[in-house]
């Protein structure tokens, strides 16, 4: 552990012996035989998820306790809700997201994403801004369709939405350590009460540690380990019943290795794994590092003007600084594995600055209409450079350099209204205005040097959501819903190794649903489900690889997509707990006219080529879209005692087949990945101590994450097994 990491945890002993010594207990557990109210907010104010009219999916404090043992990452939600998908061929930095099928596998700094992160009502929109750790979390909720009115621009295809716990008046808190595979330490906690009658605090901590595992036969150095310290500060200035005040301070330092590339891993004419594939091994000649720093506030100020109306203002600021991100892209050395026609390392530096501002007010005119109405600024400044170097990390092949600003203005509203016991009827409109001034130059390179660039794409676009829900009984619902999302204008600007610049038009998403919600068996099943259709017009897709490592934009006439969700819950007996989700994903690209180029690397492409060597993808599915997801969690106790349980709860995520670029070939996909969890321990108390034994991927599934095409026959895995004990305690 290295010594910087090392004074962190030290100075965190009084903060976790405190919280040890604390003793009022308090159940977390479900309740004996019932299914709790799960309470979210994807209509920004606070609802029963059986009342909102869209496909949402939760995950709860224990389940995402359990998926993020061992230090895991945000890519651990992958798969654990229908219809979610995330991927990384960065590591822990850059995430990407993907919600039926739509997502965005490009791999620049100035990549956007037609999925929306929103973190403490903060829209994220950068990838490396998007992987702030979760803990400490009040709740997740998925939402899948178009977000575009309420949520906005770049949420065509649905968001992901964090909320960190809140200060309040009820003091209480936690503590979490756990110690694993590859020397992992894990440490979170978090302490929250009141400090006079009118001012309250909650301060969260995260702590994480991993050696470096995968051990290098080349020059480089062992890599895949990292230490990484989250911290958040809250307080909650409530001086009267009508106005609140909360500020959010946050900060990330993490210091560990991009991923991993592995060159021939993939047997040339299939998708299977070389013989004596070692996950735990590599050989590679380049570094491998990455650093991320990131500072952030938040301002959330409310007002009550009195029972019926409501202002809120949202100011938030965050700054991400990347001072180096390093790839070996070719994955190897220049005597191997297999041939490997000319080595490639590539590193990026980036700073992100983003500032949002949202006004919005909001009441019910009436016990039938609720209403909200606001406005919505950002602004982003990012400025990217990026090297080509040799194995020693010294620039030899290249400076290239990038610089966006992007300014965005919204106006939106939306209403609800009862009609009668029964019927109930909602809808939405915003109006989006972006603008982008981007340059791209390249001082230096073996190719020569580039004059700077420019482009200054800006479009307005009106965004829209309508629906109904119809009460059939007290314990079920059916809703129906369209809405139209889009995505603003987007610039590809990676003149590393290529001259020009590409630019890809707005996209929009018109998509159709009807769902069910319901309660059932005296309120221990809860099933919910929904089938939908969309048609994304001029869908923004990024043609990565081919014979050199760019990327290129492009549009789509036409995306097509359909599929259904189901979320279940069950409280089968007062010890037994089961959840499961299930969805099916299929879509197809509609444009006979779209090209793009095929692997420099011999993956055997099986789409028909052009005269110019061309792969024509019309009809094919759209890259990292699995057409199944089904995920499934246990937990089973037994009372111990007068307040303790023993406790076995056992998670599993399947998807099925996966393309990694818009081209079909032999060797870049994967067939299927299937990981399982196990977790099993003692609470004592009503959960105030806990002890667990834990495992993650315990069957040690090996599976293909993403590859790189342009030189070799290079991929990523999934992470390998992992095992570790946990202790907690939780105190109110």
């Amino acid at each position: 552990m290295d010594t910087k990491l090392s004074r962190r945890l030290m100075g965190l002993l009084p903060f976790i012996a405190a919280t040890v010594a604390l003793s009022p207990s308090t159940s977390y557990a479900q309740k004996a035989g019932v299914l709790e109210e799960v309470t979210v907010t994807a209509q920004k104010r606070e609802e029963d998820i059986q009342d909102v009219p869209l496909s949402v999916t939760t995950l709860s404090d224990e389940k995402l306790d359990v998926i993020t043992s061992a230090g895991a990452d945000i890519r651990a939600m992958s798969a654990r809700v229908p219809s979610l998908l995330i991927e990384s061929s960065f590591g822990r930095t850059f995430p990407r997201f993907y919600i039926r099928g739509l997502g965005n596998t490009d791999f620049d700094a100035n990549a956007s994403q037609p999925v929306s992160l929103v973190y403490d009502d903060v829209v994220l929109e950068n990838p490396f801004v998007k992987g702030f750790p979760m803990f400490d979390m009040e709740r997740v909720e998925v939402l899948r369709g178009p977000q575009g009115t309420l949520f906005g621009r770049n949420s065509p295809s649905g968001i992901i939405k964090f909320e960190s716990r809140k200060p309040s008046q009820e003091f209480d808190g936690y503590a979490s350590g756990s110690v694993g595979s590859f020397d992992q330490v894990d440490i979170d906690g978090a302490i929250g009460g009141p400090i006079t009658d009118t001012l309250s605090a909650r301060a969260s901590i995260l702590v994480q540690s991993r050696n470096d595992y995968v051990k290098n036969d080349g020059p480089a150095s062992d890599t895949e380990g990292y230490d990484e310290f989250a911290a958040r500060v809250q307080l909650l200035w409530e001086p009267n019943d009508d106005f609140s005040a909360l500020f959010n301070v946050h900060n990330r330092d993490l210091d560990g290795t991009a991923r991993v590339f592995r060159a021939n891993v993939i047997r040339e004419g299939s998708n299977d794994f070389v013989d004596g594939f070692d996950r735990e091994r590599v050989t590679t000649n380049g570094r491998n590092d990455q650093e991320l720093e990131e500072l952030g506030a938040v301002a959330k100020l409310s007002y009550d003007f009195n029972d019926n109306i409501t202002l809120t203002s949202i100011t938030a600021y965050e700054d991400v600084y990347v001072p180096v991100s390093v790839g070996d892209i070719d994955g190897g050395t220049p005597t191997g594995p297999g041939f490997i026609p000319f080595q490639s390392v590539t590193a990026s530096e980036a700073d992100v600055q983003q500032f949002t501002q949202e006004l919005r007010l909001s009441g019910n005119a009436s016990d039938a209409l609720f209403w909200q109405t606001g406005v919505f600024y950002f602004d982003e400044n990012l400025f990217v450079e990026q090297r080509a170097l040799d194995e020693t990390g010294i620039s030899v092949g290249g400076l290239a350099l990038q610089e966006q600003d992007t300014t965005d203005f919204g106006i939106f509203g939306h209403i609800s209204y009862d009609l009668g016991d029964q019927w109930r009827v909602a809808g939405g409109v915003r109006f989006s205005d972006t603008e982008k001034d981007f340059v791209a130059s390249r001082p230096f390179s073996f190719i020569g040097p580039l004059a700077p660039q420019r482009a200054n794409p800006d479009d307005s676009e009106v965004s829209w959501d309508l629906s109904a829900t119809y009460q059939y009984t007290g314990d079920m619902s059916f809703y129906g819903r369209v809405a139209r999302g889009f995505r603003a204008p987007s610039v590809q600007g990676r003149t590393l190794f290529a001259n020009e610049i590409t630019i890809a038009d707005s996209e929009t998403n018109t998509s159709f649903e009807v769902g069910m919600k319901s309660e059932l068996m005296g309120n221990r099943l809860r099933l919910n489900g929904a089938v939908f259709r969309y048609e994304v017009e001029d869908q923004q897709l990024t043609a990565v690889g081919g014979t050199t490592n760019t990327a290129r934009l492009l549009n789509a006439d036409k995306t097509i997509g359909y599929g259904f969700e189901l979320d279940a819950e069950l409280a089968a007996t007062d010890d037994l707990y089961l959840t499961a989700g299930l969805s099916y994903n299929n879509t197809e690209i509609d444009d006979p006219n779209i090209r793009v180029p095929v692997c420099g690397s011999p993956c055997m492409p099986t789409d028909t080529l052009d005269a110019d060597g061309l792969a024509i993808i019309d009809g094919n599915s759209l890259p990292q879209a699995p057409e199944w997801i089904f995920n499934v969690t246990a937990r089973y106790s037994r009372p111990w005692g007068d307040s303790g349980e023993f406790f076995a709860f056992t998670d599993w995520a399947y998807r099925s087949e996966v393309n990694f670029f818009l081209y079909e070939s032999v060797s870049f996909n994967d067939d299927e990945l299937l990981e399982g969890g196990l977790r099993l321990g003692y609470a004592s108390n009503d959960g105030k101590y806990e002890v667990a034994l834990f495992g993650r991927n315990i069957t040690d599934d090996e599976s293909l994450t993403g590859g790189i095409d342009f030189n070799n026959l290079t991929g990523f895995v999934n992470e390998p097994r992992v095992f570790g004990i946990q202790f907690s305690t939780r105190f109110d």
